[in-house]
């Protein structure tokens, strides 16, 4: 008999960026209040769940969608005002547009610049694609440090920028005149992430028409519709029909293009929502700001970052009284002690907030506090 073949073990074969990495990490949340992953906390109505359910049944599932998403598109320019000069691309949510734009750009040496801490993705993807990653440190207070960025900017020439706006984990909008600081000085393009826009005050899309190198990001998915994996980006039909090379076919299925284009056309259902949760926010924030050994920052997204004395027992603490939310301490320097929590229900709003002060007061007696 031949003898088998022996394959070359792994640290043989992956590039030692993918070796070094480790593996995006969503923790088990059965039976818990989920407070950890910024999802929209309110079911549709039982009326659009009932017009989804004959879509869905309905649906040609035997054959291939729309290549081109063409209704869907239209139905997003609608919701979004977007201009007809500008072109639309979509993803099977924000982080495989953020692969896609990395993997268009990623010559040997070539730079994908943020800011951090921001979204983990853009410098976990930087990695799968072979770039380098500069990561500029926000000023203490999580706002641009504008000549850092403008500096680093001038040293690493990147190809690519993301802008997270507002940022996650922080919440807040960066200074709109210090983005377009930014949009004049980079070499290469810039991507604003509007991933929270339904809970924001402002938007990029208006100003497409004005920079050229601008490409604005957003998912659908805080705004409902997680479970359909959708998002996209707009920009000049110069860039992104380009990027449209590098898309794979058929990357948004059947039951996603029908059920967003169906949600779309109640897209006020979803907005008032968006609404409901910035109350339920201001809500929160006042509780925390009325809770001993809390600091939470204002926010502009479906959740709030604070900081909390002993960080990490509180955390094991919500765990054991079945709240999930995320722990962010060693992260990051500017994070240290910080937790953030998405904004739930009312009665999961409630519930964290009784669990929290337990949490501490357990902590506290830990430490021999009173």
């Amino acid at each position: 008999m031949p003898s088998a073949s022996i394959a070359a073990p792994p640290d043989r074969l992956l590039r030692q960026e993918v070796l070094a990495l480790h593996a995006y990490h969503v923790p088990p949340a059965t039976g818990m209040i989920k407070l950890d992953a910024m999802e929209n906390p309110y079911p549709l109505p039982p009326s659009l769940r009932e017009e989804i359910a004959r879509l869905v049944a309905n649906a040609a599932i035997n054959r291939y969608p729309d290549p081109g998403a063409h209704s869907l598109k239209e139905k997003i320019r609608a919701v979004t005002g977007l201009a007809q000069d500008a072109a639309v691309l979509l993803g099977n949510g924000s982080d495989e547009l953020i692969q896609l734009l990395a993997l268009a750009v990623a010559r040997p040496g070539a730079t994908l610049l943020s800011v951090d801490p921001s979204f983990v993705m853009y410098r976990m993807i930087a990695a799968f694609t072979g770039m380098r990653y500069a990561g500029v440190p926000l000023a203490e207070n999580f706002a641009l440090d504008l000549p850092a960025v403008l500096g680093a900017i001038q040293r690493h020439q990147p190809a690519l920028v993301f802008l997270a706006y507002p940022n996650n984990p922080s919440g807040n909008l960066f200074d709109e005149e210090a983005i377009k600081q930014i949009l004049a000085a980079a070499p290469g393009l810039v991507v604003v992430d509007e991933a929270y826009y339904a809970f924001a005050r402002a938007s990029f899309i208006p100003l497409l028409s004005q920079y050229q190198n601008l490409l604005v990001m957003r998912t659908f998915s805080k705004l409902g519709m997680a479970g359909l994996r959708l998002g996209f980006l707009a920009g000049s039909r110069i860039w992104l029909e380009q990027l449209e090379k590098l898309r794979l076919p058929y990357n948004v299925g059947v039951l996603t293009q029908q059920v967003a284009e169906k949600l779309l056309q109640h897209h006020d259902v979803l907005l008032q929502q968006a609404e409901q949760i910035k109350r339920d926010r201001a809500w929160l924030y006042e509780r925390l700001v009325g809770t001993a050994d809390v600091r939470p920052y204002p926010s502009e997204a479906n959740f709030i970052l604070f900081r909390a004395m002993h960080a990490d027992d509180v955390f094991a603490g919500l765990k054991q009284r079945g709240v999930l939310i995320k722990n962010l301490n060693g992260t990051h320097s500017l994070l240290a002690d910080c937790l953030r929590v998405t904004v739930g229900t009312p009665e999961e709003n409630e519930r964290f907030v009784a669990a929290l002060q337990e949490s501490l007061h357990t902590a506290r007696a830990s430490f021999g506090e009173s």
